[in-house]
């Protein structure tokens, strides 16, 4: 079921198709990487060989989102270089954290999986 909800179309997928929700915007470039990624997984006779490149996009698109959502905000309010700098160096902490955990969950996933994250990565991305 499609419908349009904040000038962008939302397909259901695991909740209602009329819940609100929040996106970021990305580069051209970033789209392009996430898309190729994408395509090369869902093409591959043997999607599990392209899981370090998901977990690399996974990652990319996550730290893209973490400055969308707080650090451009936090820069946006003026809080003061310390605050900024704070706000940055946790970001890179949830990342550093995030990175083995993430490659090591994608790391695991078999064919099926994989898609799923693909077809979840491309919802999103609509």
């Amino acid at each position: 079921m499609k419908n349009q909800v904040g000038g962008a179309r939302r397909v259901k997928q695991g909740g209602s198709a009329g819940e609100p929700y929040l996106r970021f915007y990305h580069s051209a470039s970033l789209r392009t990487k996430t898309l190729s990624v994408l395509d090369a997984l869902e093409a591959a006779e043997d999607a599990t060989r392209q899981r370090g490149a998901l977990a690399e996009i996974v990652l990319e698109l996550t730290e893209t989102g973490l400055d969308y959502y707080f650090v451009k905000p936090v820069q946006a309010a003026k809080v003061g270089f310390m605050a900024e700098q704070s706000t940055k160096l946790g970001m890179a902490g949830i990342l550093r954290v995030m990175g083995p955990v993430t490659r090591r969950v994608i790391g695991g996933m078999g064919t099926p999986q994989l898609l799923s994250i693909s077809n979840h990565i491309r919802h999103l991305m609509k």
